[in-house]
């Protein structure tokens, strides 16, 4: 029998077009007395944020793309980090050789947000004051606050201005604020499946999964690093979340009301049906990789977003007055958490500021993870804007 598990990087190289192995990095800023200051005023530092590039700059250093992730994800966005890694990084189906984010043609960055888990500081980082991790400690952070250590690292990387900054869901906020914080700094932007602000649903949903956090006996007000972690909160808090990223049509071609592995319900509580399964499966995975006291930080941050109140005294048109990029927007029609209308009241705004802008609503029956998941439509969409971005000389 032939495997086809990769034994080599050539291998890893021929998997999907794949990047082959790649770095986490380091960049640490904000050494005292230059700590950064936060929007509550606050100030934070030394800051240290984990990253990733793949493809090398050009020698005008203008073919630069930043990436921009999720809630849960990180900064490794595409290949693999050793040889044995089960899977790669996350959107490794757009970034690679060819792939919708040319690796042959761009530089690309990904930095894991202010405030994770997943190298960059956050709750679960040690307090340089005490020794011990920060927990609730740590200041409360914005999406602002995210963008500000990421141009920093993009001055550390002595580029200049890039040509394009793109990202998905609370990515896309990110994208959004880069527009109008530093306007100057990118000719293109590509916010997927986002908000300009969060409705009362996802806020509240948002606010359900940090209450089942806080409600876990080992929570302990934050302070549990020391002992059992509160598992089983995060678990539902993730459970919750998963089930706002899918729709109803995909949990039905999915799922339907399919039993697990039996033939007739149990008449206790156990998981009877495929989903009930599914969705406790989700929970306990997401418990091994996450800290709960960064999912409340980043759902807070997600929440306190609001583009027009922030920049644009509560009008979003006010809001995009100093943006500068061209942009790419896109929706899916299953998201049910950030649906179309509110793509499309954030082309509104950009219209009324002369920017030029292209919007496309994609078919896509699996919600609002769509983005994520492999579409030729999508990749063919991001390639074709950047191609243009080049070819024009956008830089």
């Amino acid at each position: 029998m032939i495997s086809n598990i990769p034994t080599t990087e050539s291998d890893l190289n021929k998997t999907n077009n794949s990047v082959g192995l790649v770095e986490k990095k380091f960049f640490t800023f904000g050494e005292s007395p230059d700590e950064l200051v936060l929007d509550n005023g606050s100030r934070l530092g030394p800051i240290t944020l984990a990253y990733e590039t793949l493809g090398s700059l050009n020698a005008d250093r203008s073919n630069a793309i930043l990436v921009l992730h999720a809630l849960s994800g990180d900064s490794h966005m595409a290949g693999y980090y050793a040889l044995s890694d089960p899977k790669p990084g996350w959107w490794d189906s757009m970034i690679g050789p060819g792939k919708g984010i040319n690796t042959d043609q761009y530089f690309v960055v990904c930095s894991n947000i202010l405030g994770s888990c997943m190298g960059s500081i956050g709750p679960s980082s040690i307090n340089p004051a005490t020794g011990r991790p920060f927990g609730l400690n740590f200041p409360v952070v914005t999406i602002g606050d995210m963008v500000k250590t990421q141009k920093a690292l993009i001055d550390h990387l002595k580029i200049p201005k890039l040509l394009a900054v793109i990202g998905g869901s609370i990515g896309g906020m990110q994208v959004l604020e880069w527009t109008v914080r530093y306007p100057e700094m990118m000719a293109a932007a590509v916010p997927l499946a986002t908000t300009a602000k969060h409705s009362a649903l996802a806020i509240a949903f948002n606010e359900v999964a940090r209450q089942a956090i806080m409600a876990d006996p080992n929570w302990n007000h934050g302070d549990y690093y020391d002992g059992d972690k509160p598992n089983l909160g995060l678990a539902v808090a993730r459970m919750i979340g998963h089930i706002t990223y899918l729709s109803d049509e995909a949990m039905r071609r999915k799922f339907g009301r399919q039993l697990q592995d039996k033939s007739d319900f149990s008449f206790n509580f156990d998981a009877d049906f495929q989903v009930e399964s599914y969705l406790r499966y989700q929970g306990k995975k997401f418990v091994e990789r996450f800290d709960a006291n960064s999912f409340l930080y980043i759902t807070k941050a997600a929440d306190y977003f609001d583009i027009g109140r922030q920049h644009g005294e509560g009008s979003l048109a006010k809001a995009f007055a100093k943006a500068q990029a061209r942009f790419m927007i896109v929706s899916f029609t299953s998201d049910w958490l950030y649906p179309t209308y509110q793509s499309k009241s954030l082309v509104k705004a950009l219209k009324k500021n002369n920017l030029e802008v292209s919007f496309c609503e994609i078919e896509a029956e699996w919600g609002h993870d769509a983005f994520l998941l492999p579409s030729d439509r999508l990749t063919l969409l991001i390639k074709g804007f950047l191609n243009r971005q080049t070819h024009e000389g956008r830089i």
